[in-house]
C-alpha cells in the first residue's frame, strides 16, 4: 500500500506539471480546471463529467461541480492554451516531422438535443461492400510522429454539414494542413486514399510541403506524353526492390518500383511508388519526395504505412476514454472537451517517451497487468495503468492549489494630537 500511495503522489505531480505547462498563460479559475479535467479524464477513462468529478473528491454536492465544469467547457477552447500546447509538442519532433492527416467519425445515434448533429459514416460497422450511416458528427485530426515514432495530435476539430455557415470538409482539411506547415518549415504528409483530390496536391504545393497519398482506381497520370491510368502503369511495372513493413499488425514482406510521372493538377514531376505483395491489388502510392536510390523508395512506403498509428490513435481516444459517450451539447463544449482529451493522449505520448528502466512508467506498465511484454503501441496500457493508480488516491488536485494570502499585520493604535 505504501509503494501504491507513493505512485499515485508522483503521478499526480507530474500530471500537475504538465497541466500547467499548458495553462500557465491561462487565469488562475482556467488554470485549476485544466487540472481538474485533466486529471479527471486521466483518472476515470471517461469523459462523462459525472465520472471526472467522481475522481475528483470535492466536498461540494455533484451537480454544482458538474456545473462548474460545464461553465468552463462553453467557453471554448483556451487559444493561449493551444499555443503552449503546440510549443511543448514541437520540442518532442524531429526537424522535418511525418505529419498523418485522416477522418474519422463520432457516432451519436441516440442523440437528439446535441447542437448541429448531421449524418456520418459509422466507420466501425461500415465495410467495403455496404456502407451504414447514422447520426453523428466528423472529426478531422492531423497527427504528427514523435523522435520515438508516437503519434500526437497537432489539429482535431469536430465539425457538422448541419452547422450554419459550414463550408466544407476540404475546408477544414485544409486549415489541418496550415497548422502542420506553420508549426514544422518542412513536414512529410501521408494520406490515404480519400485525399486523392487534384485540390489536395494544389494545396501542398502551394504549402512547399512533401507529401505521400495513396491513389485511387481512378486516378490519371502523365507518363511519357500520354495521360495513362494509374493501374496501367501498375501492372506494367514488378517490384524489384524487397522490403519489410509493418501493415495492420504484422509485419510484411513487400516488393517495390517506382515511376517517374505527372499528376494532372499540377503538371509538376512526381512519383508513382508501387507496393506489390501486401494487398489483392498493388498500392499506389504518390510523393513530390525526391528518389535516387532503394533506400528513398522503402522510406516512402514506410511512411504510408506509418499512417496506421492514426487510426489506432483514434481506436484509443475512443476506447480508454470512451469519446463517443460525451453528454455536452454544444459544439463549442464538444471540441473544448476533445481538446482536453487531447492534452491527456499528449500526456501518454510523454509518458511513452521515458526510459523502459523509469520508475514510475514501470509501475504504470505493472498495474495495467499486460500480457504482452512489448506492443507497438503503448497508449492503452498506460492508460489503463494510470487509472488504476490513481485509484488509489483519495483527493484530487485541487488541494494543490493554495491560496496565498498577505501575512496578517499586528493592529496597532495612531494616537492624534
Amino acid at each position: 500500500m505504501l509503494n501504491s500511495t507513493t505512485n499515485t503522489y508522483t503521478l499526480k505531480r507530474k500530471i500537475l506539471s504538465f497541466s500547467n505547462k499548458i495553462s500557465r498563460h491561462l487565469s488562475k479559475p482556467e488554470r485549476k480546471f485544466t487540472a481538474d479535467i485533466t486529471y479527471g479524464l486521466l483518472a476515470s477513462g471517461s469523459c462523462l463529467l459525472t465520472d471526472v468529478v467522481d475522481q475528483l473528491h470535492e466536498s461540494s454536492k455533484k451537480i454544482n461541480i458538474v456545473d462548474r465544469l460545464s461553465r468552463h467547457l462553453e467557453k471554448g477552447t483556451p487559444g493561449k492554451a493551444v499555443a503552449s500546447y503546440l510549443h511543448t509538442i514541437k520540442k518532442w519532433v524531429p526537424d522535418e516531422p511525418v505529419i498523418h492527416i485522416d477522418d474519422s467519425d463520432v457516432v451519436k445515434p441516440d442523440g437528439y438535443k446535441f447542437e448541429a448533429l448531421g449524418i456520418v459514416r459509422d466507420g466501425s460497422e461500415s465495410t467495403s461492400t455496404k456502407n451504414v450511416y447514422k447520426k453523428g458528427y466528423h472529426v478531422t485530426e492531423a497527427c504528427v510522429l514523435t523522435s520515438s515514432n508516437h503519434p500526437v495530435s497537432i489539429f482535431s476539430r469536430i465539425h457538422s454539414s448541419s452547422e450554419r455557415d459550414y463550408k466544407s470538409a476540404n475546408t477544414i482539411t485544409f486549415q489541418a494542413m496550415e497548422q502542420g506547415a506553420a508549426l514544422f518549415k518542412k513536414a512529410t504528409f501521408a494520406m490515404d486514399r480519400g485525399y486523392d483530390d487534384n485540390k489536395m496536391f494544389l494545396k501542398m504545393d502551394e504549402l512547399g510541403q512533401d507529401y505521400v497519398i495513396r491513389l485511387k482506381s481512378n486516378r490519371k497520370l502523365l507518363y511519357h506524353n500520354k495521360w495513362t491510368m494509374a493501374t496501367e502503369l501498375r501492372n506494367r511495372q514488378k517490384g524489384k526492390v524487397k522490403t519489410n513493413v509493418f501493415y495492420k499488425g504484422k509485419d510484411h514482406e513487400a516488393y517495390l518500383s517506382h515511376v517517374k510521372v505527372q499528376i494532372t493538377a499540377s503538371r509538376k514531376d512526381i512519383y508513382l511508388v508501387l507496393v506489390y505483395g501486401i494487398t489483392e491489388h498493388p498500392m499506389m502510392l504518390a510523393t513530390n519526395k525526391e528518389i535516387k536510390s532503394k533506400e528513398d523508395v522503402i522510406r516512402v512506403a514506410r511512411t504510408y504505412f506509418s499512417r496506421w498509428k492514426i487510426e489506432e490513435y483514434f481506436r484509443c481516444k475512443k476506447q480508454m476514454f470512451q469519446f463517443e459517450n460525451f453528454r455536452v451539447r454544444k459544439l463549442v463544449s464538444i471540441n473544448a472537451l476533445n481538446f482536453y482529451i487531447t492534452l491527456c493522449m499528449a500526456f501518454l505520448a510523454m509518458i511513452s517517451m521515458e526510459s523502459e528502466t523509469n520508475a514510475l512508467k514501470v509501475s504504470i506498465i505493472k498495474s495495467a497487468n499486460p500480457i504482452k511484454e512489448k506492443v507497438f503501441f503503448c497508449y492503452y496500457r498506460l492508460a489503463k495503468g494510470i487509472s488504476g493508480i490513481l485509484s488509489y488516491a483519495k483527493e484530487g488536485v485541487r488541494l494543490w492549489f493554495r491560496t496565498k494570502r498577505p501575512a496578517y499585520r499586528q493592529l496597532c493604535l495612531k494616537l492624534v494630537a
